[in-house]
């Protein structure tokens, strides 16, 4: 009878795939300030239909996306920026 061979594969779903590395914008040394009054950097974490794009796609950290999720519901509040796409 034929031996049959122990044949090792990677573990994993998906063992072909590396995943990179990514950081949060808001840690570090030099890591930015999340404020309801910064416009310009809320708007970085706002899609154009207004919806506030997902900690997976941004890797923002789960403390750091609840805090960002307030300052751009507080920023709409006061009209800073808008609630939907115009």
């Amino acid at each position: 009878m034929a031996e049959r061979r122990k044949v090792k594969r990677a573990s994993g779903r998906h063992s072909g795939f590396f995943k990179k590395s990514c950081t949060s914008p808001f840690s570090g040394k030099e890591a930015q300030v999340i404020d309801y009054k910064d416009v310009k950097l809320l708007q970085r974490f706002v899609s154009e239909q207004g919806k506030i794009t997902p900690s997976r796609i941004t890797f923002v950290s789960a403390r750091k996306q609840r805090e960002l999720s307030l300052a751009i519901k507080r920023a709409r509040f006061l009209a800073l920026l808008p609630y939907a796409a115009s």
